[in-house]
């Protein structure tokens, strides 16, 4: 389906810069032989992710919190008896996330291709580096700093189009026995809610646990854990592992199962989406046709890049 032609939703123009303002069609699409929900035509990285972008994490306390517990379960739960670990976060933003492994003495880094919010994350002490992350910086980093325990990205790898890349750089970036951990808006709650507020130019996928199974697969990291999360009016968290160095946990089969039975990788699903998107623009259309014909005002408050 489309929602026609859309500006890049986090650019702020001067008057001067309206005539050549970037538009693209915003038309997503599910692909039947990987299960992707996805954009079919996304707007250059470069032209998104700029050194004048917009949205730095830290101004939400609930991210900020969100992202200290994350940390705090990395720590536990993964490099807890490791020695000397190493941290590297995908699209690290302002730190929000990064800080809590740099407050505990873990050597890390951050790869965050918008400048303006990395020299932030750089400000408050952290290593980060302005980049794209790809398998040749993943080669670059691990000859330059050993190979990571740990890879970590949230809210980030729904926003790089060339996933096949990502996947082999973590590949070669990855110890043997370490860690990819993801999370992003989950597919199965964009569905069962009609969330196209999710649509929009950064998010090229929409995942589910059968989507990345596959994307992953062919450069040899295997699903082994889903965590559902709240945020984002419903996230999953992904654990990846190197394949054959240990075994998926029953959520991850459980979750598969669930999303079977829930149509994820079926079309006729998302042709019910679609219906179910426009009906709700025919109802939100009414309402506010019936209120300005009341002399009403709508006010917009707050408008993230999403609505």
């Amino acid at each position: 389906m489309s929602f026609g032609r859309m500006p890049i939703a986090n650019r702020f123009l001067l008057p001067e810069e309206f005539p050549n303002e970037y538009f693209f069609e915003l038309a997503p699409a599910f692909c039947n032989e990987c299960n992707m929900f996805q954009l079919m035509e996304q707007p250059e990285p470069e032209a998104m992710f700029t050194a004048e972008y917009a949205f730095f994490s830290r101004t939400s306390r609930h991210m900020e919190q969100h992202f200290q517990h994350f940390a705090d379960q990395v720590c536990t739960d993964t490099l807890l008896g490791r020695s000397d670990p190493f941290v590297v976060e995908l699209g690290c933003n302002d730190g929000i996330m990064l800080q809590n492994f740099a407050e505990k003495g873990i050597r890390h880094l951050g790869v965050e291709p918008s400048k303006n919010v990395a020299d932030v994350a750089r400000d408050r002490g952290m290593n980060v580096i302005s980049a794209f992350f790809s398998e040749g910086l993943a080669e670059t980093i691990a000859r330059e700093h050993g190979r990571a325990d740990v890879i970590l990205a949230a809210n980030v790898m729904c926003h790089i189009s060339d996933i096949s890349s990502v996947a082999a750089g973590v590949s070669a970036l990855l110890k043997d026995d370490g860690f990819l951990i993801f999370e992003d808006p989950y597919l199965g709650d964009v569905i069962s809610k009609t969330s196209y507020d999710q649509i929009y130019d950064e998010h090229v996928f929409v995942f589910s646990a059968l989507s990345v199974s596959r994307a992953f697969a062919d450069h040899g990291l295997t699903l082994v854990d889903v965590i559902p999360q709240k945020t984002h009016g419903g996230s999953m968290r992904y654990v990846l592992v190197p394949t054959g160095t240990c075994e998926p946990k029953s959520a991850v089969s459980e979750l598969v199962k669930q999303e079977i039975s829930m149509g994820l990788g079926n079309p006729v699903t998302f042709e019910n989406f679609k219906m179910n998107c426009e009906q709700s623009r025919r109802e939100l259309m009414k309402i506010l046709e019936e209120l300005k014909a009341d002399g009403k005002r709508v006010v917009g408050f707050g408008a993230t890049s999403k609505s």
